[in-house]
């Protein structure tokens, strides 16, 4: 072979691999491309179908509370109150009360039961629910309200339920604990030992009062045994008007303490067993329960989700330990 076909031969064989590595790099590139454009309309395809999610949430949320004057025949209203009573959340009073007032008000609602399962919490909250089962029987005094008690139902929760007319317990149910605490924290002597010094200013001698960083006075924690002694009669004074004669007192029974069901029953802080469903077939006599519970939607949900009201949770768990609580 000359030098010259050896030459060509080369030539092409370098032409050939130059234009393999061109294509192969076209192929990447161009697959490159693919998958940028994929995801791309990926992208796009999620954030519609997310904005739709939501757009049907609020049309779920704006045909629901138009659905509450609504006819749906004979039923009996349910209404539920889960976890500690607070200002804020399913069992706070502005929650708790709208749910209530369209039970009552619905037409074909025969009574209402009300579900409790809580520990207790905010006397503030549970004494305007009371106040407003008080006048909606009243109001209504044709239509019944039963409580009903899951698991439990202590402290402000039981303060909400002695406005019933008639209170249904699990044997194994919780009940009780009628009364008062408020707790704290208190720093100094440990303050002392490490030689911190707690620079407190105040205008008003009680102001810095429970203040943990603080020593408290005789005097201030004589005033706060009074407040929690005048809101425990608060109590009291419900339970005694609700349950009236059939509370068979015994100097427990405002104690704090509290009991099963079967012993609430013999006690008179209940007045029989059943549940949601037995008391509305057997005592309400309409087995067709609608529930007026009022939902989280969805936008409080993803708000909650994403940490915007994690700057009031923190103060209110800051908070707590200086306001008077009823578990």
């Amino acid at each position: 072979m000359s030098n010259n076909e050896f030459d060509n031969m080369e030539t092409a064989m370098s032409d050939k691999k130059e234009g393999w590595e061109r294509e192969l790099l076209e192929k990447l590139a161009y697959a490159s491309l693919r998958e940028q454009r994929a995801r791309r309309r990926w992208g796009v395809f999620f954030k519609l179908a997310f904005l739709g999610v939501i757009c049907f949430a609020f049309w779920l949320g704006i045909n629901y509370e138009g659905s509450d004057t609504q006819t749906v025949g004979a039923h009996t209203a349910l209404v539920k109150i889960s976890g500690a009573i607070e200002s804020e959340g399913n069992g706070s009073a502005s929650v708790v009360v709208p749910a209530l007032d369209n039970a009552f008000a619905a037409d074909d609602s025969v009574g209402v039961i009300l579900r409790i399962n809580s520990p207790g919490g905010s006397p503030v909250q549970a004494g305007i629910i009371n106040d407003e089962i008080v006048r909606l029987r009243k109001e209504y005094p044709n239509k019944p309200l039963y409580v009903v008690v899951d698991e439990m139902c202590a402290s402000g929760g039981y303060y909400i339920a002695a406005a019933a007319d008639k209170i249904y317990v699990n044997k194994a149910s919780i009940v009780g604990s009628i009364g008062v605490l408020m707790d704290g924290f208190g720093f100094t002597g440990l303050m002392d030992k490490v030689g911190v010094e707690r620079r407190l200013l105040t205008a008003g001698e009680n102001k810095g009062f429970l203040d943990p960083f603080s020593p408290m006075s005789a005097t201030q924690k004589g005033y706060a045994q009074d407040m929690l002694a005048e809101i425990h009669q608060q109590f009291i004074d419900v339970v005694r008007k609700g349950r009236g004669a059939r509370l068979k007192e015994t100097p427990e029974t405002f104690s704090g303490l509290f009991w099963s069901g079967s012993k609430a029953v013999d006690m008179g802080l209940a007045d029989g067993f059943g549940t949601v469903d037995s008391v509305a077939r057997d005592v309400l006599k309409q087995e067709d329960i609608v529930d007026y519970t009022k939902s989280e939607g969805l936008p409080e949900r993803v708000l909650k989700k994403f940490g915007v009201a994690m700057g009031a949770g923190v103060v209110q768990s800051l908070m707590s330990n200086v306001k008077p609580v009823l578990r």
